[in-house]
C-alpha cells in the first residue's frame, strides 16, 4: 500500500522556497502548494527553471499546486505550512494574518525557515495549538529573474521545536532526509545556531546595504570590517552570551572565521545590498532590531548595532513611501513639525 503524501503549503517562492518544494516533491513523500506572487504568470506559463548544484538543470518544473492566493483550511487540509519568505514585520500584513486562512488548529504544523532571531514568537502567540518548527538554512539559492533560479550552494537545514527544549545539547543531531541531495538535521540548540548566523547576518549585510559594498571590497578596504563589521559582531556576540546561548569557540576565532567565510574572489552581495539596490523590503527587524532590543533589555551595550538599526529604519522609510505606506507630512503626533528663528 502506497504511503500517502504529506500535504505542504509553501509561502516564499523565491530562491530559498523553490529549492525547498523541488526537494521535497522529488522526494517522493510531499504534495507541495506553493503560494507565488510577482513570479506566478511566469511560472504559470512556463514553469520554473533551476540551474542547481544538487539538482542540475531543470526546465520548466512546477510543484503540484500554484496559487497566488492563500487557500483555506476548509478549501484543503495541510499537515505543514513551511514559510521561506523573509521576515518583515514591519511591513503589512503580519504573516501569521497571512497564513491564519489555511491554519487548521491543533493540526498543521508551522516551520519557519528565517532570518534572525525571535521570529517564532508571533506564531505561537496567534496559533497556540499548533506545533511550531524553528529552521535555519545555509542553502544558497536566488530568483536572479521570475522564474530562474540558480541554486550555488549545497542544501543544508537544521530544523528544531519551538519553545526550545530546557536542557539544549549542542552536540548536534542525526540527519533525517529521504533525498541524498539534502542536509537535514534535527537541532538539538536552535538558538546557538541562529545567533551563530546571525553573526554575520546582523553585521555584512546591514553594512553592505548602507555603503552599497560588496564583501570583498569591504575586506580589501580593511577600517570597513574595523570599525563596522567586527564592533557589530561583538555586539550579538554579548548579547547572544547574555542569554546564555552557547557558541563554540572563543570570540575572537568566531569573528575571524565569519568575516572569511565567503570567498575573496566571490565579491558576494548579501541579501540586504541587493534588496536595497533593488528598493526591496529589507529583512531589519529580526536580523538587527531583536538583537538590539534583546541587548537593551539585558543591559548589554550595543552602540553599533544602534547606528546601524536607524540607518536602515531611514532607508526602509523611503521605500515604504515609494510604495504608499507611508507619507512625508507632519500630524499632531509629529515632534519637529514647525519652524525655529533662524541659527545665525
Amino acid at each position: 500500500m502506497s504511503q500517502s503524501k504529506l500535504k505542504i503549503l509553501l509561502i516564499g517562492s523565491g530562491g530559498i522556497g523553490t529549492i525547498t518544494a523541488y526537494a521535497l516533491e522529488t522526494g517522493g513523500l510531499a504534495e507541495v502548494t506553493a503560494i507565488l506572487r510577482s513570479n506566478f504568470a511566469v511560472v504559470e506559463k512556463n514553469g520554473f527553471t533551476i540551474d542547481s548544484v544538487d539538482h542540475g538543470y531543470v526546465q520548466g518544473w512546477r510543484p503540484s499546486h500554484i496559487r497566488n492566493t492563500i487557500p483555506t483550511a476548509q478549501e484543503k487540509k495541510f499537515d505543514y505550512i513551511i514559510l521561506t519568505t523573509k521576515s518583515i514585520p514591519d511591513i503589512p500584513p503580519p504573516l501569521p494574518d497571512l497564513i491564519a486562512p489555511a491554519i487548521l488548529p491543533s493540526h498543521t504544523a508551522i516551520i519557519l525557515i528565517q532570518n534572525g532571531v525571535n521570529v517564532e514568537h508571533p506564531f505561537q502567540e496567534q496559533f497556540p495549538t499548533n506545533p511550531i518548527i524553528s529552521g535555519v538554512s545555509f542553502t544558497s539559492a536566488t530568483e536572479v529573474e521570475l522564474g530562474l533560479i540558480r541554486h550555488d550552494d549545497h542544501d543544508r537545514v537544521r530544523l528544531g521545536p519551538f519553545p526550545y527544549p530546557r536542557n539544549q545539547d549542542s552536540g548536534g543531531g542525526d540527519t533525517n532526509t529521504n533525498n541524498s541531495t539534502i542536509d537535514v538535521q534535527f537541532d538539538t540548540d536552535v538558538p546557538a545556531t541562529r545567533w551563530r548566523k546571525l553573526i554575520y547576518n546582523a553585521s555584512f549585510n546591514p553594512v553592505s546595504a548602507i555603503l552599497r559594498m560588496d564583501v570583498t571590497r569591504m575586506r580589501v578596504y580593511e577600517h570597513v570590517i574595523d570599525e563596522l563589521v567586527k564592533p557589530a559582531m561583538r555586539e550579538v556576540i554579548a548579547v547572544a552570551r547574555a542569554l546564555d546561548v552557547k557558541l563554540d569557540g572563543d570570540e575572537e576565532g568566531v569573528i575571524e572565521q565569519a568575516v572569511r567565510c565567503d570567498p575573496p574572489e566571490a565579491f558576494f552581495r548579501p541579501s540586504m545590498c541587493q534588496d536595497v539596490e533593488k528598493g526591496n523590503y529589507m529583512e531589519i527587524e529580526n536580523i538587527v532590531g531583536e538583537p538590539l532590543r534583546e541587548g537593551g533589555r539585558l543591559g548589554v551595550s550595543t552602540p553599533t548595532l544602534k547606528t546601524i538599526y536607524a540607518i536602515l529604519k531611514g532607508l526602509q522609510v523611503k521605500v515604504k513611501e515609494e510604495g504608499g505606506l507611508v507619507e512625508p507630512r507632519f500630524d499632531e503626533r509629529s515632534r519637529y513639525a514647525g519652524k525655529s528663528e533662524s541659527m545665525a
